[in-house]
Parts: C-alpha cells; sequence; structure tokens
C-alpha cells in the first residue's frame, strides 16, 4: 500500500511540473491595409417641418415623406436598401412668443449602389421636399473579399515582426499556437452634413469618393525555439 502512494505520489508531482514548465512563446500583433476607391454611398436625409398644430405638421411631414418613398421606389431603389432611422414629434417652448410649436421630423437612409446615379437620385429627392442631409457615407461592395486579403497581409506581418524579434537573439519560431482578431476596421472616404439642400440645377458633380481603408489587426502566438 506504501508503494501504491508513493508512486501516486511521484505522479502527481511529475504532472504539476510538467503543467507549470510552460512552452515558450512569442507573441506579436500585425496588420494589413487595403485600400480601395468606394462603389457604393449611403446618404441619410430628413424631413422636418414646424408649425402650431400637431396634426398638421404631421400630416405635412407624412405626405412628403410618401413623396419621397414612391420616388425612390420609382427610381428601382431596392427596399433593402431604404431604412426609416427615426420618426420624431416633438413639442417645443418658445420663449420669445411665450407659445408653444410643434416639430415633425423623420430621417431615412438610402443605399445608393451605382455611384453615377448619385447626382439624379438626389434631384430628385429635393424635388420631393426633402429639406435636410444629413450624411454621406461611402463603402465598397468588395468588403468582405478585402477583408480577407488584409487578414491575410495582418498574419504575414505578425510572422515578419516574430521572425525579427527571434533573429536578433539567435532564435526562431515554431508553428503558431494561437490567433486572435481585433474588430475589422474601415476608414470611408468623405463623409459630410449639410442643413441646406442642393440646387437641381447645380453643377455635374458634387462628391468625391475619394479612397476608403480597410485595417485588420490580429494577435499572433508562436512557439519559440
Amino acid at each position: 500500500m506504501k508503494h501504491i502512494i508513493a508512486l501516486f505520489t511521484l505522479l502527481s508531482t511529475c504532472f504539476m511540473t510538467a503543467q507549470n514548465e510552460q512552452t515558450p512563446t512569442v507573441d506579436v500583433t500585425g496588420e494589413g491595409i487595403v485600400t480601395v476607391v468606394p462603389d457604393q454611398v449611403t446618404v441619410t436625409i430628413r424631413v422636418e417641418n414646424t408649425g402650431k398644430d400637431p396634426k398638421e405638421v404631421k400630416f405635412m411631414n407624412d405626405r412628403t415623406i410618401s413623396d419621397v418613398l414612391k420616388f425612390l421606389k420609382d427610381s428601382n431603389i431596392k427596399d433593402k436598401h431604404i431604412k426609416t432611422e427615426y420618426i420624431r414629434l416633438s413639442k417645443n417652448y418658445e420663449y420669445n412668443t411665450k407659445k408653444y410649436n410643434y416639430a415633425a421630423n423623420q430621417s431615412i437612409s438610402l443605399k445608393i449602389v451605382d455611384l453615377d446615379r448619385y447626382e439624379g437620385i438626389m434631384n430628385g429627392l429635393i424635388a420631393t421636399g426633402i429639406n435636410r442631409i444629413d450624411g454621406v457615407q461611402f463603402s465598397s461592395s468588395k468588403k468582405e473579399s478585402l477583408e480577407a486579403e488584409a487578414r491575410a497581409k495582418a498574419v504575414r506581418n505578425a510572422k515578419q515582426k516574430a521572425e525579427e524579434y527571434t533573429a536578433v537573439l539567435g532564435q526562431s519560431i515554431g508553428k503558431a499556437v494561437q490567433i486572435s482578431e481585433f474588430q475589422a476596421s474601415h476608414t470611408p472616404g468623405p463623409m459630410f452634413r449639410t442643413a441646406m439642400a442642393m440646387e437641381s440645377d447645380g453643377p455635374g458633380q458634387t462628391i468625391a469618393p475619394g479612397e476608403m481603408e480597410i485595417k485588420v489587426r490580429v494577435n499572433v502566438r508562436f512557439v519559440l525555439n
């Protein structure tokens, strides 16, 4: 019995020692960046009306929004690319007149998948009666493939860093034992806001997409030889 207990103790000690002797590793962060010219744009527009009668200002807003949605449908903008962001009706106090008035607001975002159609669609929206353009955000239809390209670059960058570190020490890296990715980031092209409607007979081109940047960061742990 004593021999069995001694053997068990020895095995337990060996097991604990093995656990404590961790494999040496080197941890590095790699970054991959891909740039692309945007080919899509998401525009956020708003319709707002003010007045003393809440029913009247809501009716005025709803009528314009109805025209907006009809125009977008007639322009073959898909339903999945049109989204109501919010609908608001608020009561406000005017200190100068000591009276209350009401403000109706509705915001809609729409995605234009062909930038060549931007000018025509925006001019048509202005004709329907929108009175605010709250944002213009560019994007790419190749987002998934570009992210995959950026990931590959990030992993190669991490491996290069690890090899540079270990070369200085006269060592080398082994296989990767852990990889984790930070959330991919997208730096869009220009984004701008305006409270004034554009003139429908204005210049032909009013936007410059520029370039957008897709960035992926990964953390890789390599065995240190």
